[in-house]
């Protein structure tokens, strides 16, 4: 693999426009767009194009057209999870969704961060920091996760919250940040 590749892959600050990252984004784009126009389709032909394109997707899993994500190859999905319309898992870190996990329209799932120096931000430099949704998670609609973020099993995430630090297990959050309000069950 090429230099920034390989600082990508290991969570480090690498230069996103790097030719073979860009390869990588084509075949995205390809997958990306066959994905959404067969909405239509057979639920098989969706699931064999979703089976290329992401790194791994369990049984029964439903993604509904239009998704948008930037590798693919970098998302896990357990068994039955549903994904609603235009969803964005931005997947520079890895994705991590668990099982019987439900999201919401609108919902964008980012791992990127830039530089906040603006020279460094301004070459391109970025980073990915790991999102992982626990089991049996709801996310409402429109809620964005941000890097690094972790939400624990059992969780619920109110509609139009950003989730900027880790939720734990069983609770339900709401807000921009997210703030948990109760412990669930």
């Amino acid at each position: 693999m090429g230099e920034q590749k390989d600082r990508m892959l290991a969570g480090e600050w690498y230069i996103a426009d790097d030719p073979e990252l860009k390869a990588d984004t084509l075949r995205r784009v390809a997958l990306c767009a066959a994905y959404n126009a067969n909405g239509g389709a057979p639920p098989e032909k969706r699931a064999a194009i979703l089976r290329e394109l992401l790194g791994s997707v369990g049984e029964g899993v439903r993604i509904r057209p239009p998704f948008q994500c930037d590798f693919g190859a970098r998302i896990s999905v357990g068994d039955r999870v549903f994904v609603n319309v235009n969803a964005v898992f931005l997947d520079i870190g890895p994705i991590t969704i668990g099982s019987d996990v439900q999201i919401g329209p609108n919902v964008q799932l980012l791992t990127p961060t830039h530089e906040l120096d603006a020279e460094r931000r301004r070459a391109g430099w970025e980073k990915g920091e790991p999102i992982t949704i626990g089991d049996n998670v709801w996310l409402g609609g429109g809620v964005i996760v941000c890097p690094g973020v972790t939400i624990g099993e059992n969780t619920v995430v109110g509609a139009g919250a950003v989730v900027t630090k880790d939720l734990p297990p069983g609770v339900l959050a709401v807000g921009n940040p997210a703030r948990v309000i109760r412990a669930l069950g």
